[in-house]
């Protein structure tokens, strides 16, 4: 993915998650359930669900709602069972996506994720068929005017980061997936102001698209994350820069 695209979904996926509000803390309140579940109620020893209610409180998610999420996964109000699944695409230009999804019906996504494929003239693809296409990586991203570019690589590759990318509006903070919080902590104990942060399927190469195709691969992935169970759907396209999302 270019770094135009990358900065840009970001600011994109923030536009849809204002109008959308109410579904994005369903989607965090499932994330909460599940970190809760793995690691216990205690954000000051559970770092996942630490940084998931920093998710949830950046979307202005209500007090009362993390804290009912927290008592679910831990089972203190009623059980959920979600589950994580993956599943793979492509879109009708022929870009691969990456769909991460928590789920407590798999008989039920699958499905509903195939015909939205469908509808969008692509198709919902067997398990490995995209997979390989891409690697899982922590990505932080900082606004240029946060820091400059020099202190970033120092604070950054001491805490263990792979590289960090100069994007013209944003600097992004590569990681390997299990040192991205290490990484984060370092760079919050610095004071430097954190635009986002995830862990993520990363393509390995991209392939470029037209401005058409940028439009219908977007309209794909928005009708993708419209789905309660998707939580972030990653893509292998190069937007051109002319394209406005």
């Amino acid at each position: 993915m270019s770094g135009h695209s990358h900065w840009a979904k970001i600011k994109r996926a923030k536009a849809g998650n204002d109008a959308k509000r109410g579904k994005i803390w369903s989607k965090i309140a499932r994330k909460i359930i599940i970190a809760a579940r793995a690691g216990g109620g205690n954000p000051n020893e559970n770092l996942t669900l630490r940084y998931t209610i920093d998710e949830a409180r950046a979307e202005n998610m209500p007090r009362d709602t993390i804290e009912k999420a927290i008592m679910k996964g831990t089972g203190e109000l009623g059980a959920e069972n979600y589950e994580a699944a993956t599943y793979e695409g492509y879109s009708p230009g022929g870009v691969a996506l990456m769909i991460e999804a928590l789920t407590n019906n798999r008989s039920r996504t699958a499905p509903e994720l195939r015909k939205i494929f469908e509808v969008a003239g692509g198709n919902l693809a067997q398990n490995g068929s995209v997979a390989f296409q891409f690697v899982k990586q922590g990505v932080i991203t900082i606004k240029a005017d946060a820091i400059t570019e020099d202190k970033l690589i120092e604070l950054a590759l001491e805490a263990g980061a792979d590289d960090v990318k100069n994007e013209g509006e944003a600097y992004i903070v590569i990681t390997g997936p299990t040192v991205m919080h290490k990484v984060r902590e370092a760079l919050v104990a610095a004071k430097v102001a954190i635009e986002a942060s995830e862990v993520s399927f990363q393509p390995t190469t991209t392939i470029p698209v037209t401005a058409a195709g940028a439009q219908k691969l977007f309209r794909l992935i928005d009708a993708l994350e419209d789905n309660e169970d998707v939580q972030n759907v990653s893509h292998n396209a190069e937007i051109p820069e002319s394209v406005e999302v």
